[in-house]
């Protein structure tokens, strides 16, 4: 059977003392071959333990660089040991003869060390491994987001849009780069024009994938639509997309508005689901929030959309803006938000004046590869008329 015992290497001049530290050393589980050079040891040698008068000055660095040392001498001012000491040998022991049981410690805890530096250095080198690796992968999850991104803002209505006197203004400002937020403005007819306003909950790739279904079921309806009872519309739609939601299973919910305007009547047929906050409508000098009430779509099955219109007036301004753009403004409470919001779009005539007063300048065209995450996504639609030529 191959022995167990681990191999120690004893570098000293040949001679009583170097056979008696041998044995000192071979009393534990160490197995010792002796030699007074390092060459001339064993390849399986673990560890060295080397006499200072055996070791000349230049040679330490070398050493410690192959193996784990361990220095002895028979005297603490010994000037052959002070050189090993400032080479950078700490594990050292005066008097070895006198004390075998601590030098055979000094050789386990040595062993131990170096085992411990070993895998250490193995993990650290895993580390960089697994390091470089996950930099690959983020770079490429960075250009999946962007290239994400790119086909999201393709999908949103282009700019400037006014359709049927309406003129429609935006800005979106993703997170980071694939949104939850998503809006669509489109005309139906010469008399009606149909848009909503979404947001899904969470942010990222699995909300913006809910924004593409939005957006293929919203034109599908639209163009089921045969122009009949406009008032149910909206309603109607987000009752099919809360099905659509639960049928999926993805765990997504939405906040919504959708609204019919009919240039004829001057009026807005529309129903909401859970919308925050709540859209404002300007007519004139009278800026006031528009009523109305209504569940997340796709957390609740069976769930029916209450129906409400608004008359518009000659020169109206809707304005709907994302929960997200409360983070924005100061206030500690909920209330105290809004009123600010309130506050800040009386003041405003269109999109890039409300923006600038958020302090934020980031949309979603900007492609910095390291733009700063925002809390949430951030999205303001601006509806007014009838005023517009269409464009």
């Amino acid at each position: 059977m191959a022995s167990s015992r681990i191999l120690i290497g004893l570098l000293d001049v040949p001679g009583e003392e170097r056979n008696a530290l041998a044995e000192t050393i071979a009393k534990g589980r160490f197995a010792v071959a002796a030699a007074e050079h390092i060459d001339a040891l064993p390849v399986d040698t673990r560890l060295i333990v080397a006499h200072a008068r055996a070791v000349p000055a230049s040679d330490w660095s070398t050493l410690t660089r192959r193996l784990p040392t361990v220095v002895v001498s028979d005297t603490r001012l010994d000037a052959d040991l002070l050189r090993a000491v400032d080479a950078g040998l700490v594990d050292y022991l005066v008097d070895p003869l006198r004390h075998g049981d601590v030098l055979r410690r000094l050789i386990s805890r040595s062993l131990e060390h170096h085992r411990l530096a070993e895998a250490h250095a193995r993990d650290r080198e895993r580390l960089a491994e697994l390091n470089e690796n996950l930099e690959t992968h983020l770079a490429m999850l960075r250009l999946d987001q962007q290239a994400g991104s790119q086909i999201q803002r393709r999908l949103l209505p282009p700019q400037p849009l006014t359709i049927n006197g309406v003129g429609c203004e935006y800005w979106l400002a993703p997170s980071l780069y694939l949104s939850g937020d998503f809006l669509d403005f489109q005309r139906f007819d010469d008399r009606y024009s149909v848009f909503y306003f979404a947001d899904v909950s969470g942010h990222g790739a699995s909300s913006a994938f809910v924004t593409v279904l939005l957006k293929y079921l919203s034109n599908r309806w639209l163009n089921e639509w045969d122009g009949s009872a406009p008032e149910t519309l909206a309603s109607r739609w987000l009752a099919q997309l809360n099905n659509e939601l639960l049928e999926t299973g993805i765990g997504k919910h939405a906040t919504l508005f959708v609204g019919v305007i009919d240039r004829e009547c001057r009026r807005m047929h529309y129903s909401l689901g859970a919308q925050m906050p709540m859209p404002l409508l300007q007519n004139g000098d009278d800026l006031h929030v528009i009523e109305g009430e209504g569940m997340p779509v796709g957390l609740f099955p069976k769930v029916t959309y209450p129906a409400y219109d608004v008359t518009f007036g000659e020169n109206f301004r809707l304005w709907l803006c994302s929960d997200g753009v409360l983070e924005c403004l100061p206030g500690d409470t909920l209330d105290k938000r809004l009123a600010e919001l309130q506050r800040r779009v009386s003041q405003c005539q269109d999109v890039a004046t409300l923006r600038t007063s958020l302090a934020v300048n980031r949309s979603a065209d900007d492609s910095d590869t390291e733009r700063q995450e925002l809390p949430d996504d951030l999205t303001i639609m601006l509806l007014s008329g009838f005023d517009h030529d269409d464009r």
